[in-house]
């Protein structure tokens, strides 16, 4: 298991993307690793085996459970509304591995959030007791829920507060355009490894690396 790295359980839906992408600044600005399953497109690799084994490598593990809800696929599932179950069942994952995975996997520690306060009693009532962290919706504060929790679990002494580290995203995100420019890459094209890559660089640039 590697000290530094986040495992990240969130929607890839393009409607999550701005939050999304708020939680990997966030992390590469702590002076972390993002982690997520988008990181590899190996076809030889199942989606849970690639998740079992993120999920193994990562001490950390932020897990957005707001989009758990009945929807429909307008054009496939209007008949058949279903709930979205895959960012529980990381979690569920996620807490197993710490349970009953040995003793460097006991060191792990999960972040749950939701937008609602006890929204999850109504669907994953086994996690009663958890301290579950709500915010608004918005990225700014998804960013000072995650900034928070990661500079006390992690020690960080010398990363800023979610304020700062929201208004700096802000910023990256008013130079995004640009930067993909100068990669030759548009907005729409950027995969997660580009995301990190663009982020890194920019934050290393700006304000150097969090010791």
């Amino acid at each position: 298991m590697n000290a530094t790295d986040v495992f990240i359980n969130c929607p890839f839906s393009t409607d999550y993307k701005a939050r999304f992408w708020a939680i990997t600044y966030t992390v590469l600005r702590s002076g972390l690793e993002p982690r997520c399953a988008l990181e590899a497109d190996n076809s030889g690799e199942s989606r849970y085996g690639k998740i079992c084994r993120l999920i193994t490598e990562c001490r950390f593990g932020i897990h957005d459970i707001s989009y758990t809800g009945l929807y429909g696929d307008p054009q496939h599932d209007a008949d058949f509304p279903l709930p979205r179950f895959n960012m529980p069942f990381e979690l569920g994952l996620f807490l197993g591995a710490h349970s009953f995975g040995g003793r460097k996997q006991r060191a792990k520690t999960a972040l749950v959030l939701d937008t609602k306060a006890f929204r999850y009693q109504k669907f994953l009532s086994d996690i009663a007791g958890q301290d579950i962290r709500t915010y608004d919706g918005g990225a700014a504060a998804l960013i000072t829920q995650i900034a928070v929790w990661l500079r006390t679990e992690g020690r960080l002494t010398e990363v800023p507060g979610g304020g700062v580290i929201a208004a700096e995203y802000a910023e990256f995100m008013d130079s995004f355009s640009a930067l993909c420019h100068e990669s030759r890459l548009g907005p729409n094209e950027v995969t997660f490894f580009d995301f990190k890559r663009l982020a890194a660089v920019w934050i290393e640039q700006a304000y150097g690396r969090p010791a």
